[in-house]
């Protein structure tokens, strides 16, 4: 399964139930459950993340800690276990000849490789955070706080927030529970 960025609808796939729902049914069958970009965020809400190492895109890290799964800044890709996630967009290419080569072996993925002429050399090295000048690093946030408001997003993101704290007040009081302590 592979759960792909929404980006700026984002936050609407994260409170979706039905589609959080599916996903929790689905990565119980998978031989494999990845994300590319902010999908990490999605699989996060619908807490196949929870205590696990992930990325996502540079700008919603923070995000992807608070929603328990364990972030891992600057990798491209994190896999854990069937689960395996990759940053931002471009490295979907990466997460692919990953799995090609976990599926296939090395030869197999680096035959795709060539095939597709995979042989990035962008023209400026301001591709993450840590290269970029603080400028730019600037620029980028603005554009994406630009694309994300929108009233959809604006509500969603309580409303996951919200479903967030009550699922952990909810285990928190399930374990109480089973150990025999009450409040």
């Amino acid at each position: 399964m592979l759960v792909p960025g929404s980006g700026p609808r984002t936050a609407t796939a994260m409170a979706d139930t039905e589609l959080l729902d599916w996903l929790r049914q689905v990565h119980q069958t998978t031989r494999w459950t990845t994300s590319v970009c902010t999908g990490a965020m999605i699989l996060a809400a619908a807490g196949i993340l929870d205590g696990l190492p992930a990325t996502t895109h540079w700008m919603v890290q923070p995000g992807l800690a608070a929603m328990g799964a364990k972030a891992q800044r600057g990798q491209r890709i994190v896999p854990a276990g069937k689960v395996v996630t990759a940053a931002g967009v471009s490295a979907g290419l990466d997460l692919g000849l990953w799995l090609a080569g976990e599926i296939a072996g090395r030869e197999r993925a680096e035959t795709i490789q060539l095939y597709i002429e995979y042989d990035p050399q962008p023209p400026f090295d301001a591709g993450h955070p840590s290269k970029a000048s603080k400028a730019v690093v600037d620029d980028a946030k603005a554009l994406g706080r630009k694309i994300a408001l929108n009233p959809s997003e604006l509500r969603a993101v309580p409303t996951v927030a919200w479903r967030r704290a009550l699922n952990g007040f909810r285990a928190r009081a399930a374990t109480r529970a089973t150990k025999g302590v009450h409040r």
